[in-house]
Formats: structure tokens, C-alpha cells, sequence
């Protein structure tokens, strides 16, 4: 398990967050924390639960202190009853170990598509952000959850599976239409680190299928719906076309080879190679995933891997439906027999309204 945060702070901010975990943890009502300014405090109560996703029923604190004291008076606010938290952990750890079995002992490679697969196909995105949506419960416990609850669910299997990973948070910034903070997760493979933001897959999945006579797919309701791996091991010139800067240092992801589209041969640098797999997609029934890497995806070059793929759908007598990940340079084609409006649809992994 990864104290990623704990370590990059100072000895006395190192002591608040021991104070607050041991108190937390231990489930009481109230204990003493260094006095620090209330900023501080928040921050580090916030990056405890970064670092342990197990303390999922605790959201927010007050706290208290008196003159000249060396110490404050902190208040956790739990989410349930005593009695309740323990039933809850327990459902948590039975449900955390029940996930993972079936790839402990697995290549890494794998279980890191597990955790992604899971968490696509089975947690919804909730808009509607109930109490639990920011933690685990909400993602394991629930099926829903917002980026936070996600990212916190990845951690915690990670963890258990031994797999080094953190989560990461950006900020939100108005100014630039980024209304709320966003958080995914980065992994340690091998000797290298890789960003996955298993929330923007969720989005580009459960949002875009379409099923052959045009009606939405997701995959919670299909398992052989198409998984998108567009954020999956994506470096930092990768990740930061669409992504706000890291509101804390991390480590640098620098190694793009194990991105999931290069590694599965699905990353193009030929228009020849566009054709002949949109071939083998129509006569597979199939749709079509791929990642363009022949240049930048610009409007001249879109235009050109549309000709082509309308090409080889109309010697197949059949329609061809793109969605486009521009910053990402993804794109993902259905085939059918019926005709829709929109052919090139732009895809929007973001989710709008988290907090």
C-alpha cells in the first residue's frame, strides 16, 4: 500500500496525518491533532483518504482549539453509527477480496485490464452524487460513483493486488471552462509510470455504444459491449491534452509503450492499415477501435480516414458511424445497416458535472 502523500510532507504535517489516521481508524469522536491553520489541516485530512480508500466513512471534520495550545480539538463527522462502519468494512474487505481472486497470482498486464474492465462494465457514473459517490462504498458497494469514488476504488484493488499506483487530482479552473476538480490514477510497471483514468473510459463507453439497429448499448447491460481503452497507460504529453495539471508533485510519466491501443497493434500510422482493419471489422460484425499516430489528427487527415472507411463500408453495403477523441486521436467506428444522422460525432470523455 502506497503512503504516496504521507511521504512528501513535513515531519509535522507527517505527525497531524498520523494523529488523525490513528484517531479516525480507531472510530473516536474526538482527539488531538499539532495545531495547524485550518488550510492544512484540510489538506492533510484530505490526502489521508487519497492514501487509504479504506477510510471511506468519514467525509469532513471540525475542529476546535483554545489560546496559545500546541494542539487542536478534532471532530470527525462519520458518515454512520459505530456499529455501522464495522458491518460496512467488513462488506468492503469480503467484496475487495472477492474482486481480486480470480487474478491474484496474474500477470500485472492483467490485473491491470481487470481493474479497468471492472470498473467500466460494472460502476456507473453518478450525476447525481450521493452521499458515498466520492468513496469506495459507493463504487464497490453501490455501482455508482463520481471520478474520486473511481479512482479511490482502483487504489484499493491495486493495493491489495500489490500493483503501486496513487491517485492524482487536478484542480478546477473556471477560467478555462474546467468547472470542478478531476482525479484518476497513476501506476508504477515495471520501473516506469503510466496515468489511467478509468472515469473517462467509463464516459466513452457508457455513453457512445450503439447497438445494430442504432439504440444505446452500455456495458453494464452488455458484456460484449466495446471497452474503450483511450486513457489507459497514457504518458504525460498523453494525459495533459485534456487534463489539468496535477494539483500535488507527482512522478513523471515519460514511457508511452504500453499504451493499451500501441501494445494491442490498434495504433495506425498508415491509411492502407485503416482500410484493411475496417474490412475485417464489417465482415466481423464488429466495431472498430483505433488510434491514429501517422501525424497529428488534424481536420485534413480526419477527412481522409473517413473517405476510407466510408469506402470499405459502402463496398459492404453497410453505414459507418465515427466518434472521434480528438485530443487522444481515438477513434472508434460502428458499422450497420442503418443509415444515421450524424456520421462523425466528437467525443467528450470529460464528465461535466463532478466535484
Amino acid at each position: 500500500m502506497e503512503a504516496y502523500y504521507y511521504n512528501q510532507m513535513s515531519k509535522l504535517h507527517q505527525s497531524a496525518y498520523h494523529a488523525m489516521k490513528e484517531g479516525i481508524t480507531s472510530l473516536q469522536t474526538s482527539f488531538t491533532v499539532p495545531r495547524l491553520d485550518a488550510r492544512e489541516l484540510s489538506d492533510i485530512f484530505f490526502k489521508i483518504r487519497l492514501d487509504h480508500p479504506e477510510i471511506f466513512y468519514v467525509t469532513t471534520f471540525t475542529f476546535r482549539y483554545y489560546q496559545d495550545a500546541s494542539h487542536v480539538e478534532f471532530f470527525p463527522e462519520y458518515l454512520f453509527d459505530k456499529n455501522k462502519i464495522r458491518e460496512h468494512q467488513k462488506a468492503m474487505e469480503s467484496r475487495i477480496a472477492k474482486l481480486i481472486r480470480p487474478v491474484q497470482g496474474k500477470p500485472v498486464k492483467e490485473q491491470e485490464q481487470y481493474i479497468h474492465d471492472f470498473v467500466v462494465q460494472n460502476i456507473r457514473y453518478d450525476k447525481l452524487k450521493k452521499p458515498y459517490s466520492h468513496e469506495i462504498i459507493g463504487a464497490l458497494g453501490q455501482g455508482v460513483s463520481v471520478c474520486e469514488g473511481i479512482s479511490k476504488a482502483v487504489k484499493i484493488l491495486c493495493d491489495r493486488l500489490h500493483i503501486w499506483c496513487i491517485i492524482v487530482i487536478c484542480d478546477a479552473d473556471p477560467e478555462h471552462g474546467v468547472k470542478y476538480r478531476h482525479a484518476w490514477n497513476l501506476l508504477k510497471l515495471d520501473k516506469s509510470y503510466y496515468h489511467l483514468d478509468c472515469t473517462f473510459d467509463n464516459t466513452l463507453t457508457n455513453g457512445h455504444q450503439v447497438s445494430a439497429d442504432g439504440t444505446p448499448v452500455t456495458a453494464k447491460n452488455n458484456p460484449d459491449a466495446l471497452i474503450r481503452y483511450d486513457y489507459f497507460n497514457l504518458c504525460d504529453e498523453q494525459i495533459y491534452r485534456d487534463h489539468r495539471r496535477a494539483m500535488y508533485p507527482v512522478p513523471a510519466a515519460t514511457d508511452n509503450s504500453r499504451f493499451f491501443y500501441k501494445e494491442a497493434k490498434l495504433s495506425f500510422t498508415k491509411l492502407e492499415d485503416v482500410q484493411k482493419r475496417s474490412i475485417q471489422a464489417i465482415r466481423k460484425k464488429k466495431p472498430l477501435v483505433f488510434h491514429w499516430r501517422g501525424g497529428y489528427l488534424t481536420k485534413d487527415i480526419l477527412n481522409e480516414l473517413v473517405k476510407i472507411i466510408h469506402e470499405a463500408a459502402l463496398e459492404k453495403d453497410v453505414h459507418a458511424r465515427i466518434h472521434v477523441n480528438w485530443p487522444q486521436a481515438v477513434l472508434k467506428v460502428d458499422f450497420s445497416q442503418v443509415i444515421t444522422q450524424d456520421e462523425i460525432i466528437t467525443d467528450e470523455a470529460d464528465e461535466s458535472d463532478d466535484e
